[in-house]
């Protein structure tokens, strides 16, 4: 794994009940040159964190004891009126690794999805990918969060919905 990114200036925020996962992350942080990282054991702590400390990127395991879970903390970042920053890019660090919950997480407004146990390799590739291929956010009545829409297939048939598909038919 080469490291081509200078991540020193990153202020990271994870989010897990578990005390071992929260030092491995943030060894693995530490490796990769971030050093602001500050750490959460359940989801009241990590609301006040992000409103104190303002990380550019969370990290946030779904189950947590006590609760709510991470996916409570993800919506609530994305909802609430007086979040801190409710853009900021949300990796969900999970050992849900089922296609169902990687649908439920997206639906809760995460930007990334990396099931446990992680890999400094992966952990490094996905905040490349919150860097480098950051989505528009968008709002419907029911979901504020990154477009969760892949990119247009070629060999797509059915109905063009997309705004962009309407003005170019005009």
């Amino acid at each position: 794994m080469a490291i081509g990114y200078d991540f020193s200036r990153l202020k990271i925020l994870v989010v897990d009940d578990n005390r071992f996962m929260r030092e491995t992350v943030r060894a693995i942080l530490n490796a990769f040159g971030i050093n602001q990282v500050q750490s959460a054991s359940e989801a009241s702590k990590a609301w006040s964190a992000i409103a104190e400390f303002k990380p550019d990127i969370c990290l946030i395991d779904w189950r947590m004891d006590p609760g709510p879970d991470g996916l409570s903390l993800v919506k609530r970042i994305r909802s609430d009126p007086t979040s801190a920053n409710p853009f900021m890019p949300v990796i969900m660090l999970t050992g849900n690794a089922e296609a169902r919950h990687v649908v439920e997480a997206r639906e809760s407004g995460i930007n990334l999805y990396l099931a446990k146990p992680i890999s400094a390799e992966t952990l490094y590739n996905r905040l490349v990918a919150a860097v480098e291929q950051a989505k528009p956010f968008v709002r419907t009545a029911n979901y504020f969060g990154p477009d969760r829409r892949g990119r247009p297939r070629a060999d797509y048939g059915g109905p063009k919905r997309r705004e962009s598909d309407r003005e170019a038919a005009e």
